[in-house]
């Protein structure tokens, strides 16, 4: 049997897009892939906003099993997927590499965040697509 390709989710602080993406990949994916995220800096917890939203939309508590985590501690990953941060990205080894482009809704209302987080959702779905097809 194949080993699960790793996919690692990385944004400056991953404390927000880059752990729902964490989230939603283990929860839409994990048979096609392992999904862990890092940020070239952290925060002390996830954002309480993103939390509260993926608890209420998919019952996934991000504060169990998830935290704030720099590059240096998540094991090397195949499939590099970058939120969108717009700073420069230190490069990470991986066989493919993709930015999503989404824009942080850190500080903005409810509306904001579904409607990353439904892009998040989609874009995983995505992922999960072209990895089973094995395009990635």
């Amino acid at each position: 049997m194949c080993q699960k390709p790793k996919v690692a989710f990385v944004c400056v602080h991953n404390s927000c897009r880059s752990q729902i993406a964490e989230a939603l990949g283990k929860l839409l994916a994990a048979d096609s892939f392992d999904s862990c995220s890092a940020g070239t800096q952290t925060k002390p917890k996830i954002n309480q906003d993103a939390v509260r939203l993926m608890k209420q939309l998919y019952s996934i508590d991000m504060e169990q099993g998830q935290y704030s985590k720099l590059l240096s501690e998540i094991p090397p990953a195949d499939i590099v997927i970058t939120m969108g941060c717009n700073v420069s990205c230190p490069s990470l080894p991986c066989q493919y590499r993709e930015d999503w482009g989404l824009d942080d809704p850190t500080g903005k209302d409810d509306d904001c965040f579904l409607e990353v987080i439904h892009s998040i959702e989609k874009k995983v779905l995505e992922l999960k697509s072209r990895v089973d097809d094995g395009l990635l």
